[in-house]
């Protein structure tokens, strides 16, 4: 059975960092291109950034290029999100999700499986 569980989201500072992880289970993530949305409340979900089969390639919404990275580890069958430089706007519900089209889609309705999220709050 496909399940995706993220975890690593907490309360950070402005200009802090946080590290989310995605473990999958059912299937490898090598095979898949997985990524990472968010969404704020009153807000509809918005693509964060993805990553190909076999982890060639990325791709970021502009508002996070620069400052987040995404990677994975076969070996640990995870894929991660690195945050740096992190701003209030940055607050949301962060999922990972495993798409069934090609490329790195931005659109929700392209990934069949979701996690159940995890808060990030960026505050002083």
């Amino acid at each position: 059975q496909v399940a995706l569980v993220e975890s690593g989201g907490g309360l950070v500072q402005p200009g802090g960092s946080v590290r989310l992880s995605c473990a999958a289970s059912g299937f490898s993530v090598d095979y898949y291109v997985i990524s990472w949305f968010r969404q704020a409340p009153g807000k509809e979900r918005e693509f964060v950034a993805g990553i190909s089969r076999g982890g060639g390639s990325t791709f970021y919404a502009d508002s996070v290029k620069g400052r987040f990275t995404i990677s994975r580890d076969n070996a640990e069958n995870t894929v991660y999100l690195q945050m740096n430089s992190l701003k209030p706007e940055d607050t949301a519900v962060y999922y990972c999700a495993k798409a069934r089209a090609p490329g790195i889609p931005v659109l929700t309705t392209l990934y069949d499986s979701w996690g159940q999220g995890t808060q990030v709050t960026v505050s002083s």
